[in-house]
């Protein structure tokens, strides 16, 4: 089984920089909006919007680290794309789609793999953090963030932006005891060292990567 991670945060909050300390060759990105990366560097990322193909990505054993930034889009996008069906046999669908893109960075993944979907927070009714979704099915049936071991919020604090891994009652932020600091730099590649050491997996490559940028599938889907 693999392990997913949640890392949610608003525009401009932190989520796509703290890729930057990742090397080409350790982390594929699915860049669902085909937003370009705001650092110099070239990491392995390709544009999709489709589900096969990313599930395909995180289950292929290709890579041990992927991020899908942002994958609160992919309901948003096939929620457009549907806006003109009527029912609710559409919000069902997007739901389950959601739900077999958790299963597969969760239980069909290798068992070193560590997949990062980037998304969205809003508030509820009662002023406490929720992942944004579409339609109902998501949050009162399945609750995404229960189905997670680590949900991580993007936050700026004194013109800093830094991760908080640490529930405060109005947040959804959690890790196991000891894993993460409370507060800490938002450098993802930190995040999944620290994964790795608590958990005894494998590293993110067992050799040095090589000095490009490419497709983040990698021939994942040969």
């Amino acid at each position: 089984m693999g392990v997913c991670v949640i890392v949610l945060g608003k525009s401009g909050s932190g989520k796509s920089t703290s890729l930057r300390n990742f090397e080409p060759g350790e982390v594929g990105i699915l860049n669902v909006m085909g937003k370009p990366l705001p650092f110099r560097k070239k990491l392995d990322s390709t544009n999709t919007q489709d589900y096969r193909t990313i599930k395909a990505c995180i289950t292929s054993g290709k890579r041990r680290a992927w991020v899908v930034d942002d994958a609160g889009y992919l309901l948003s996008l096939e929620n457009f794309a549907r806006a003109r069906e009527t029912g609710f046999s559409k919000y069902t669908d997007m739901a389950v789609n959601f739900q077999e893109l958790i299963k597969s960075a969760t239980v069909i993944a290798p068992d070193e793999c560590i997949t990062y979907l980037f998304m969205h927070p809003e508030l509820d009714a009662n002023g406490h953090e929720k992942i944004r979704t579409v339609g109902k099915m998501l949050d009162e049936r399945f609750g995404i963030e229960g189905t997670v071991p680590i949900l991580i919020d993007c936050e700026v604090r004194d013109g800093k932006h830094v991760f908080v891994t640490k529930n405060d009652g109005t947040n959804l932020a959690k890790a196991p005891m000891d894993m993460l600091p409370d507060v800490m730099d938002n450098d993802l590649k930190q995040v999944d060292t620290l994964i790795r050491e608590y958990w005894g997996m494998a590293p993110l490559t067992d050799k040095a990567a090589p000095k490009r940028g490419g497709k983040a599938e990698d021939n994942a889907t040969d």
